[in-house]
């Protein structure tokens, strides 16, 4: 829904608090076409983010903390929107008791996400990273990366079912993987959204993949740790494209330090960006790349675009495409912006 205009009063102010995209093309002309101020900082601390801010009706965030005091610091915030899925840096209850509007992007990046959680699992289980070191060394690398084994008769564990997780068993099914899923909202033995439904042990014990793709909160933080890994293969391959905190990181190098897994493949990071001399970093049947599971060409455009578009829609009065708490909508600083469109 595109904000209505008008010339009463002044225009309300979206700020980007930090952001390492290359440009905000998407999100400068969401704002112009809104009748909606706009403009980038980078605020690297607590401070610099309550200088920058201190305007703004509505916030676009990438990876910033924002907090209960730090929202009662920013008199005019009425809208946070979130650059992705999660909103774990966000404070979302502290929103809704300041009648604050929490948006994000759920489903932007379904398909690159989910394509990425399949090339790692490939990269992994094909030993593929190793074997081109190898060749750039001159090298045949296969006692390395044995055993290797088909795809056909090996089994895909996905956690957590929803549309990124849909999508990877999608797709691992259609390479030939024998797919099962394990979901809160599913009943263990039935199907569930076109997936096997399992128990996260059943799955942990019997899949040669595990593939994790759940949002990360104090439920799920630590879930597939120090146990889960116990039940786990001696090859089976962790691939964890959700969050960092999803995955117990100490007890996963504890894992491959005395070879319990087959190997792992990482997007996500407890330690953002990953130090070179993490511990994960020594293994050579791990792949680790730098969170960037969600890009290609197309989901970034869109991300962009609509985490800009919630935000504006929330100045205009508007009900947005997307909110995480409904509960703020009519409430607090929110409370007038049914009556009161962009520039009112």
């Amino acid at each position: 829904m595109t904000a209505s205009t008008t010339t009463q009063g002044p225009a309300p102010t979206m700020v980007v608090t930090e952001c390492d995209h290359d440009a905000f093309l998407q999100e400068e002309d969401v704002a112009r076409t809104a009748g909606v101020t706009f403009r980038v900082e980078q605020a690297g601390d607590r401070a610099a983010l309550e200088h920058a801010c201190a305007d703004a009706d509505g916030i676009l965030v990438q990876y910033a903390t924002i907090d209960g005091p730090l929202m009662d610091a920013l008199p005019r915030l009425r809208v946070i929107g979130r650059y992705g899925v999660g909103v774990d840096s966000v404070d979302v209850q502290a929103a809704t008791e300041r009648g604050i509007a929490v948006c994000n992007v759920p489903d932007y990046g379904t398909e690159a996400v989910s394509d990425h959680a399949i090339g790692l699992a490939l990269a992994v289980a094909r030993g593929i990273p190793l074997l081109d070191r190898g060749v750039r060394a001159g090298r045949v690398d296969l006692p390395k990366v044995r055993p290797l084994h088909q795809i056909a008769g090996r089994t895909f564990g996905v956690v957590g079912l929803g549309r990124i997780g849909q999508a990877t068993a999608r797709k691992a099914a259609g390479l030939g993987y024998d797919v099962v899923g394990f979901d809160v909202l599913a009943t263990p033995g039935t199907d569930y959204r076109g997936v096997r439904a399992v128990t996260l042990e059943e799955l942990c014990a019997t899949a040669d993949v595990v593939s994790v793709h759940v949002p990360l909160h104090e439920g799920t933080r630590g879930m597939i740790g120090t146990e889960q890994l116990a039940l786990m293969r001696p090859t089976a391959v962790v691939v964890n494209t959700a969050r960092g905190g999803v995955v117990d990181t100490d007890a996963l190098v504890a894992a491959l330090d005395r070879d319990a897994l087959g190997g792992a493949a990482i997007d996500t990071h407890d330690v953002e960006p990953l130090p070179t001399d993490h511990p994960l970093t020594r293994f050579d049947n791990v792949v680790l790349t730098p969170h960037l599971a969600w890009y290609t060409e197309e989901s970034y455009r869109e991300l962009k675009r609509r985490t800009a578009q919630n935000v504006v829609d929330v100045l205009a009065g508007s009900p947005p495409r997307e909110v995480v708490n409904p509960g703020a909508w009519g409430r607090g600083r929110t409370a007038h912006l049914a009556t009161q469109p962009i520039g009112a």
